[in-house]
């Protein structure tokens, strides 16, 4: 299996990178490939000028396209998530999602924000039709301690039950989802089989 991890914060220390990361322990613990992205990793001269060509861009895409996951994961900003996460989305195709499950976190302030998971990211992730949306995470800033050192970043033992039920969840909705066959595979085969009638 393969997942694609994308991060929303536009810097470089995050709660929602804290998240993605320990995602990415508990997914490859299970065998699970990731590649993970941070919006900070594109050009901004592309993300401005919306350069479907950009390579980071084109990169992405394909690695979306041969996934079998999403995750993805953005602090709140004016009850919305990032701008710099929705320039990204608004990258790709209208179908980029199709056959694929998808797990969105959000991180913010105060419990106020925690609709703007369901009211501002998952239109946005079901207009790129996402088979199956899974119920997405809204952890508190208070619930993340950042990681200083040898010491690991730590999360409420609440968030982290939370978290480890919904990868459980993940990790089972992609091994239901299996990879729709490519088109000229099947072509290819009946064209090579031996009919007896």
């Amino acid at each position: 299996m393969l997942v694609v991890s994308l991060g929303g914060s536009p810097s470089q220390r995050s709660r929602s990178g804290v998240l993605l990361d320990r995602c990415q322990r508990w997914l490859q613990q299970h065998g699970v490939e990731v590649v993970s992205y941070q919006v900070r990793d594109f050009p901004a001269e592309d993300l401005l000028h919306a350069r479907f060509d950009s390579p980071k861009v084109i990169d992405l895409l394909q690695q979306i396209e041969n996934a079998d996951g999403l995750l993805i994961a953005t602090p709140v900003y004016k009850a919305s998530f990032s701008g710099a996460l929705k320039t990204v989305l608004d990258l790709l195709p209208e179908r980029a999602l199709s056959h694929k499950v998808v797990l969105p976190m959000a991180t913010g302030g105060s419990i106020a924000h925690m609709l703007a998971v369901d009211y501002a990211l998952k239109p946005v992730l079901s207009a790129l039709k996402a088979q199956e949306m899974l119920q997405g995470i809204f952890a508190e800033d208070a619930q993340i301690a950042y990681g200083e050192g040898s010491v690991p970043a730590r999360l409420a033992p609440e968030l982290a039950q939370r978290l480890s039920e919904a990868l459980e969840q993940f990790f089972s909705a992609m091994a239901r989802h299996p990879k729709p066959l490519d088109p000229q595979w099947l072509n290819d085969r009946l064209l090579s089989a031996r009919w007896s009638i």
